[in-house]
């Protein structure tokens, strides 16, 4: 199967996505949401500190080089080069995210997955029983959230597994595969609380990206 690191998805892994989700709510009432999102914050912060890194760097190297290092040269080049670097530190989302603390950008992560999760409803099934697969590709992490329903008769903790495992399909390159697997395993633990019903209808979209 194709690696994917990339937010587009081409039709087959839609599709297999998709049929991994029907498949996995055939035997629930629960509503399983994989959700894709290129990246979860813009990071302006730090690609201010970037630009005044380099923007700072570059000058002392100019200033080093033409035997000039008075601060009548140096903080004047810095302010002419900051803006240039700070248009192409914008541009360059790997690069900020690695100014960004790991603490901050976990807290990032979490706090989108949140809206995300109200943002598409997941919080108005009928049984309270919907559940995000939050998959932010730039950061490479994971966030799986159940409703109410779920947090009640399964501990968030139940989760954590799936979460490192698929993170880490991520990481390796196959993020389509490992999502399909878990989607399949929040089913078979969903089923067991949440068993089909008759009546049952397809409340949520089946995949999300943005």
């Amino acid at each position: 199967m194709t690696k994917s690191n990339s937010i587009h998805l081409n039709r087959e892994q839609e599709t297999l996505i998709r049929e991994a989700v029907k498949r996995a709510e055939a035997g629930t009432s629960g509503e399983i949401v994989p959700m894709l999102l290129a990246e979860s914050d813009d990071y302006r912060e730090a690609a201010v500190h970037v630009a005044m890194i380099m923007a700072a760097l570059m000058a002392l190297i100019v200033a080093f080089v033409i035997d000039d290092t008075s601060v009548w040269f140096f903080i004047p080049l810095t302010f002419i080069l900051y803006l240039p670097l700070l248009a192409l530190a914008r541009r360059l989302p790997s690069l900020k995210l690695a100014f960004t603390p790991t603490a901050r950008v976990r807290t990032i992560v979490q706090q989108r997955a949140v809206r995300a999760f109200h943002e598409n409803g997941l919080h108005r099934t009928r049984e309270e029983n919907g559940i995000l697969i939050f998959i932010s590709l730039l950061e490479r992490k994971v966030w799986i959230l159940g409703d109410r329903g779920i947090n009640k008769v399964i501990p968030p903790e139940r989760w954590t597994a799936l979460t490192a495992a698929l993170a880490a399909g991520i990481r390796g390159g196959h993020m389509v595969d490992t999502l399909v697997t878990t989607i399949a395993e929040v089913g078979d633990i969903l089923k067991q609380h949440f068993p089909h019903r008759k009546d049952d209808t397809n409340e949520l979209p089946d995949l999300l990206e943005e």
